[in-house]
């Protein structure tokens, strides 16, 4: 096995990079595989794309006889681009995307007239397997009937030689069974909230969109030496490994100049993205070593997160084409900085405003404080929600870690408008004087234009923070679908809102109030409630956490104990309230997540174990065998004065049987602790006894392994080494 670890190794080390040639410029084939406004006025009779952009606008449904239009047009588009089939894609609950590819191809019933067939029942409507996807107990083997249904607000696409239509996914009884279905919800929730807080401030706004902009850090490990480490194949990170003598502390990949073969590897994913109509503007090296990020323009967000899980599988395929394995997980290598992906959101009118953007006058501003104050309170009210919403078990390895926030949820929001909060907190209760309106509005609220961007500094320790014009929502995982926390954050908004608006108007209707004055009101009373979840400092220290202890904060550090909140009497009204998800569909996700987490930590036990005892005790017999030899030669030339000679090598032989010993005893009582958990059979009680009886082994078994790896000589070792995986480019 050593003898593959050194042929990958060469084969890496020998690679060049993998010649690429721009197709065009960027503006020129940007969405040219996307079936979207251009495509769809040449390809659409007036009525289809007049349904088409009703639907889109309006939430308008579209008939089945418009619907045949349109995938008439559809069809002719795709195949005039050289697309022999076509799939519904959808997000299922497995956190990958899902596909079923068809032909466009049929004949008649005695196999005569072969013609390219695609009508409206197809498009609208397909009948994957419900109950073969997570379902947390929706459905039952035999009730397998569920449905894929078009969903024309995010265009179809062409990838590959497949036409692929982006489509929600529910069960036969119509619970959502995917990450779309609760986000187009929640989305339409803050739409609505967020439209009617607008009109106290322009009556023009007719609609208010959620925008996100997620950022995609990942590593790029050589498919030759991936391919040497079972762990990353099986589990997607190392489960053991020495750190390297050098890892990051030098700083000297951070924003450094991108290696070649990585280089090459980007431009031909940026051209892919530019064709799939996916805005990718940023690319650079990160923090740790074959660590990059990827970040596009603001879009809306259900096409945003469609982008993002579509990057994803673009990202795995041009990386096998430049002999890339690509890692999206938390922390794929322990001693360096793990990923994460942070989504930059914000909403935006109709009209063009960014409501989350100070403007360049009081009123603007009111109505930017009011959207920045509901969000805060939104946070303060549903923290442990908002914690829930990013609870895997791969992101428990980052969070907390000196790259990522802390797993307690606070709120940055910057030195200048913590002042102008402490301002608003004066305000008087009732009907304001003539001197409070005028200080308001000119010496507070008037002043917030001053606040500008880089006078909001960064707080990397915050896991929701205030960056100029947007938060930052810093803790969502690398390997997350971004549906999930958005799903939460806009619907925790959505309900703030609506409660903001009917405080409002009671004042205004019950007190006889002016608008200015109701709303100054009760922002103020916000201000007050929520300063428990505001914080400046650093999210590492020590005295963070109890102070986040006496705010009464959440400070959940493993998923089954973060997940409780998803089930909690609160979130369960919050979203049957908003029509987002009702019981069932709450309760199968909280079983679905902890199912998940239990699997994953169970995979990673068998595969540790077989590692440990399959690979790495082998190698370290062989080589003490090697020592054994070696002092019995000692023995032979020297007589009794051999163990002054061979001191050091009778000390590594007992040192390896201890660390042997050490490995044998805990894998078996790692698998103990799995069969004792697998008896169980209540999810909630699976994955904390997963969590808290057989992960610990994890950590004393990777010591042992790691121990050895030092001791034993480096032309026996099997798994590739942390230096070979990080360094070798």
């Amino acid at each position: 096995m050593s003898t593959l670890r050194f042929q990958a190794l060469k084969e890496a080390s020998t690679r060049k990079p993998v010649k690429f040639e721009e197709a065009g410029r960027k503006s020129e084939i940007f969405a040219t595989n996307v079936f979207n406004d251009k495509a769809m006025r040449q390809f659409l009779t007036q009525d289809a794309y007049k349904g088409v952009k009703d639907a889109v606008q309006h939430g308008t449904k579209i008939d089945r006889k418009l619907a045949d239009y349109i995938a008439i047009g559809m069809k002719e588009w795709a195949l005039a681009k050289g697309v022999t089939h076509y799939t519904h894609w959808f997000q299922p609950l497995t956190g990958a995307t899902a596909e079923k590819h068809d032909a466009f191809f049929e004949t008649s019933y005695d196999g005569s007239d072969p013609l390219e067939k695609f009508g409206g029942g197809q498009l609208v409507q397909q009948e994957p397997d419900a109950s073969s996807f997570p379902n947390g107990g929706i459905r039952n083997t035999f009730e397998a009937r569920g449905y894929t249904a078009w969903d024309p607000t995010s265009p179809a696409f062409i990838f590959g030689t497949t036409l692929c239509i982006p489509t929600v996914f529910i069960s036969y009884t119509g619970e959502a069974l995917d990450y779309k279905t609760p986000l187009l919800r929640a989305l339409n929730a803050v739409d609505e909230a967020a439209t009617d807080v607008c009109r106290y401030f322009d009556k023009n706004v007719k609609k208010v969109t959620a925008t996100l902009g997620w950022e995609q850090e990942y590593f790029l490990v050589d498919t030759a030496l991936a391919n040497t480490r079972p762990d990353i194949l099986m589990t997607g990170r190392t489960l053991l490994g020495h750190t390297s003598a050098k890892g990051q502390q030098l700083d000297d990949h951070y924003f450094g100049s991108i290696p070649s073969r990585a280089l090459n590897y980007m431009r031909e994913l940026e051209q892919e993205c530019m064709y799939l109509g996916i805005p990718v503007k940023t690319r650079h090296n990160e923090v740790a070593p074959n660590q990059f990020e990827l970040a596009p323009i603001f879009e809306e967000t259900n096409l945003a997160v469609d982008h993002n899980s579509l990057l994803m599988d673009v990202m795995q395929k041009v990386g096998e084409r430049h002999d890339f394995k690509v890692l999206f997980h938390e922390k794929p290598f322990k001693g360096v900085n793990g990923s994460g992906k942070h989504n930059n959101w914000s909403l935006a009118t109709d009209t063009g405003v960014n409501l989350l953007s100070p403007g360049k006058t009081p009123m603007s501003n009111l109505q930017f404080l009011s959207f920045f104050i509901n969000t805060i309170k939104a946070v303060n009210n549903y923290e442990s929600l908002l914690r829930a919403s990013i609870a895997t078990a791969s992101n428990d390895h980052r969070l907390g870690a000196n790259e990522a926030p802390p797993a307690i949820i606070s709120v940055f929001i910057g030195e200048q408008l913590t002042k102008v909060l402490a301002e608003l907190e004066g305000v008087s209760s009732g009907k304001l004087s003539p001197e409070e309106k005028t200080d308001l509005k000119l010496n507070v609220v008037g002043k917030i234009p001053d606040v500008l961007l880089d006078n909001t500094d960064r707080n990397r320790t915050s896991p929701f923070a205030f960056t100029g014009n947007k938060f930052e929502f810093r803790a969502v995982g690398s390997s997350a679908n971004c549906a999930n926390a958005m799903t939460t954050l806009n619907a925790i908004v959505a309900k703030q809102l609506k409660d903001f608006k009917k405080e409002v108007d009671a004042l205004i209707d019950g007190k006889g109030l002016k608008k200015d004055e109701a709303i100054f009101n009760v922002l103020r009373e916000y201000i007050k409630t929520s300063k428990d979840i505001l914080f400046e400092g650093d999210g590492y220290s020590d005295a963070w956490e109890k102070e986040a202890e006496k705010r009464k904060l959440s400070n959940f550090k493993t998923t089954p104990l973060a997940l409780k909140a998803k089930i909690s009497k609160d979130a369960l009204e919050l979203f049957e309230e908003l029509h987002i998800m009702n019981h069932v569909e709450v309760e199968a996700r909280y079983e679905i997540e902890l199912e998940e987490y239990t699997k994953k930590i169970q995979i990673e036990g068998r595969v540790l174990g077989d590692i440990a005892k399959n690979h790495v005790i082998p190698t370290a017999i062989r080589y003490q065998n090697t020592l054994i030899e070696n002092v019995c030669g000692l023995k032979e030339i020297f007589g009794n004065d051999f163990q002054k000679y061979g001191k050091e090598q009778i000390s590594l032989i007992k040192e390896i049987s201890e660390h042997i010993e050490g490995i044998n005893t805990q894998v078996e009582e790692m698998t103990e602790a799995r069969k004792t958990a697998n008896a169980l059979t209540d999810a909630q009680q699976m994955a904390e006894q997963y969590c808290d009886n057989v992960k610990p082994y994890f950590e004393v078994i990777r010591e042992h392994c790691d121990k050895l790896e030092l001791l034993v000589d480096d032309e026996s070792w099997t798994l590739t080494k942390y230096r070979e995986l990080l360094f070798t480019r």
